[in-house]
C-alpha cells in the first residue's frame, strides 16, 4: 500500500504565541511536527490545503509531510494528532503532526459508523448506542478510517461489545474491559434508566 496525498509545510523559526499569531493573519497554521524518535519540529501549514487534507485523511489515515526548511526537503510519514480550532470561528488555530514508523504500530481513536435498521428496533425497541469512537491498534497503513457496525441482526436485549468488533486483518481493538458499543432495549428498560438517572441528579442537586 502506497501513500497517496503529501502536504507540504515550511519549517518556523519562532513557536511562542506572538509568532503563531502573526501566521494566522497570513492564513498559515502553526504546528508541531513530533518525529518518530522524540525530535519536536515547529512547522506552518497553509490553511486550504490543510483544511482539505484533514478531511480526506481524519485522524486515522497516514499521509506525507514535506517540510521545507529554507529550501531543503524532507518527506516523512504522518497521522494528525491534535488539532486546535478557534472558540467560535471554523477554523483551525494549531495542529500536531505525529511521525510514525510504517513497521511499527500505533493506537489511535478511530470513529464508530452504525448501518442498517435492527430487528428489535422493527418490533419494537429502541437502538442505545454508547461508543462514538474506538481504540484500535495496527500498523499506521493498516488502519482503517472508520469501523462499521451492522446492526440488521441485533434483536431486543442484544447488545455488541467491542471484543465483537468486525475488524480487518491485522487490526486488533484496544480494552481492558468488554465494553458495549450499540444494545437493543425495550422501551421500559429505556425509560426505567432515563427515570434513575434523574433521580440521580435530584439527589445530588439536593445535597
Amino acid at each position: 500500500m502506497n501513500i497517496e496525498k503529501t502536504l507540504c509545510v515550511q519549517k518556523r523559526e519562532g513557536c511562542g504565541k506572538g509568532a503563531s499569531g502573526r501566521l494566522r493573519v497570513q492564513k498559515l497554521v502553526p504546528g508541531i511536527f513530533y518525529t518518530s524518535k522524540g525530535d519536536n519540529i515547529c512547522v506552518q501549514a497553509p490553511i486550504l490545503p490543510l483544511e482539505k487534507i484533514y478531511e480526506e485523511m481524519g485522524h486515522t489515515t497516514v499521509f506525507n509531510l514535506e517540510i521545507d526548511d529554507k529550501g531543503t526537503k524532507t518527506v516523512h510519514p504522518v497521522l494528525i494528532w491534535q488539532v486546535q480550532y478557534h472558540p467560535y470561528k471554523k477554523a483551525f488555530t494549531h495542529i500536531d503532526f505525529y511521525g510514525v514508523d510504517l513497521d511499527k504500530p500505533v493506537t489511535v481513536e478511530v470513529p464508530v459508523e452504525f448501518v442498517g435498521v435492527s430487528r428489535g428496533v422493527k418490533q419494537g425497541g429502541v437502538m442505545e448506542t454508547y461508543r462514538e469512537f474506538v481504540r484500535l491498534t495496527s500498523k499506521p497503513l493498516d488502519m482503517p478510517k472508520r469501523v462499521t457496525v451492522d446492526v440488521t441482526d441485533l434483536g431486543i436485549n442484544d447488545t455488541i461489545a467491542v471484543a465483537d468488533l468486525k475488524l480487518p486483518e491485522n487490526v486488533k481493538a484496544a480494552y481492558d474491559n468488554n465494553f458495549a458499543i450499540v444494545s437493543v432495549l425495550t422501551k421500559s428498560d429505556e425509560v426505567a434508566g432515563e427515570e434513575e438517572g434523574a433521580t440521580a441528579e435530584g439527589t445530588a442537586a439536593a445535597e
